[in-house]
């Protein structure tokens, strides 16, 4: 019974787990810890990897691993290997005015025609989440690190480079040194940078040079969907198995859920964690101008189209924060509220928004009157804002045109009883709800399983691990809830 290894390298943490690579039962799992942060010193995820992957007992008799991990977050290389600054994470809106001068350039001074024209060359209007900007924002604000940048990676990339040994010159956790020309990806990560356009299969010079002054840096390469990108280090794991771990090409964090979860196209996942995302597989990518929908890749060849917002569990921790509850007591009192909570809404942008493209934005509570100066008109306030920001996703996946044939409600806030009787009423939809799992990693696991299976027979699919859809949700539309949040959404400072 050969073993693979599926390692999730999110914001917060490190999970990996462990499942047997032909039915994908569940063997053992382990976690550790990230430091908190919208920049964070790689080595941290280094240091969580390994207490994770002892924590899950070791990786020494697994035959494939594969590492999902957060997009976007930029990670840049000198040319011995070590990491010039810590990397600027997904979540970090200090490159917000980066991506507008790039746009704007592109546009030769016209922000419509620019963002058409970033949406063309690689999917996405650039904002403050893609790597790109961050790259700008390095060039123009510390040039003396840009100017030592002799590779730039993505979270994933790097950590599956020092599960193959690489690393700092002289590092002991490193004996393979640093050889930059090692360092791997895939389509779906690295189409969410910002110089890579998954339609051709190619990294776009260009525009690097656009950001960083200069296009001769080492880029990862781009392996096949189930293709081995390297072999682990046996002080790492494979110790035990002839001829060593493979190590699958990884994945971005959605691109990765997407996988676990089994997303084919015609198949929606609305994830409500530490950032809010719809995504939908389709066939070919999607060139949004209006900057709503990211028209990535995922890990199986199909595209990956994205609405992501910043604000969402995030929102409900603000609101058990206000109302001094755990989930289940924010749940009950959301629950005693009707739906629309008697005009009282929440516009969400809590800390900026991405979706739309809001990064000053701040938070906005409508229709306060003395009937709704309720704890539990608060709380059904709260919960509704959130998710009529999703909702709004979903709508711009139907505007280009994408099939919505089967949706599913993903991610640790799924299971609150409040949400799962608030969101039919928002989207109007019947939804599943799959069994709680670490999807991310459980993605990584059967590329895993994937890339093994390949490495035997070139002609393997992915194995056919099921999902089980715990909860079905009937549709029961409340248009009045985003009637009222569409009637107020707009009414910020800072459009």
């Amino acid at each position: 019974m050969p073993l693979v290894a599926g390692v999730d390298t999110s914001t917060q943490s490190c999970k990996i787990v462990v499942r047997d690579a032909e039915t994908g039962t569940p063997v053992r799992t382990g976690s550790a810890k990230h430091p908190d942060g919208t920049e964070v010193d790689p080595r941290h995820w280094w240091d969580a990897f390994q207490e994770a992957a002892a924590a899950a007992g070791g990786l020494s008799d697994v035959a494939a691993l594969a590492v999902g991990g957060q997009q976007h977050g930029m990670v840049v290389l000198d040319a011995d290997g070590n990491v010039i600054r810590p990397a600027l994470l997904w979540n970090d809106n200090r490159s917000a005015p980066s991506a507008e001068a790039l746009i704007a350039e592109l546009g030769e001074g016209s922000r419509d025609a620019g963002a058409q024209a970033w949406a063309d060359a690689v999917g996405s209007v650039l904002v403050a989440s893609l790597t790109i900007t961050k790259l700008r924002w390095l060039h123009d604000n510390e040039p003396e690190n840009a100017a030592r940048v002799a590779a730039v990676a993505l979270p994933h990339d790097w950590l599956s480079w020092r599960i193959a040994g690489y690393g700092p010159a002289g590092d002991p956790t490193a004996p393979l040194g640093p050889q930059l020309d090692k360092l791997f990806t895939d389509r779906s990560d690295a189409s969410g940078t910002g110089y890579y356009d998954a339609a051709t299969s190619q990294y776009r010079p260009d525009l690097l040079e656009r950001a960083l002054g200069r296009a001769d840096v080492v880029l990862p390469r781009v392996v096949g969907v189930a293709e081995a990108g390297a072999v682990a280090h046996a002080s790492v794991a494979g110790s035990s198995v002839d001829g060593g771990a493979l190590i699958g090409p990884g994945a971005g964090d959605n691109a990765g859920a997407s996988l676990g979860l089994g997303m084919t196209p015609g198949d929606i996942a609305i994830s409500i964690g530490t950032s809010g995302v719809v995504s939908a597989v389709a066939p070919k990518r999607t060139a949004d101008g209006s900057g709503a929908i990211n028209g990535f890749a995922d890990a199986t060849g199909n595209a990956l189209m994205l609405a992501v917002t910043l604000n969402a569990a995030r929102v409900l921790d603000a609101a058990r924060e206000v109302l001094d509850v755990d989930f289940d007591g924010l749940a009950d009192l959301a629950l005693q509220a009707p739906p629309g909570s008697d005009g009282l809404v929440l516009v969400p942008y809590l800390e900026g928004e991405r979706t739309p493209n809001r990064p000053d934005a701040t938070g906005t509570l409508h229709g306060i009157r003395l009937a709704t100066s309720t704890r539990h008109h608060l709380a059904r306030a709260y919960i509704e804002g959130m998710l009529c920001g999703l909702a709004d996703g979903l709508d711009a996946l139907r505007a280009q045109g994408v099939s919505v044939d089967r949706v599913m409600l993903i991610g640790g806030a799924a299971q609150s009883p409040a949400v799962q009787q608030i969101a039919p009423q928002v989207f109007g939809l019947p939804i599943g709800i799959p069994e709680p799992g670490e999807y991310v990693a459980d993605g990584a696991a059967r590329q895993a399983a994937w890339v093994l299976a390949s490495a035997g027979d070139p002609a393997a699919v992915a194995p056919a691990w099921s999902t089980t859809i715990a909860t079905t949700l009937d549709a029961d539309p409340k248009p009045v809830i985003r009637d009222q949040y569409a009637a107020v959404r707009d009414l910020t400072e800072a459009n």
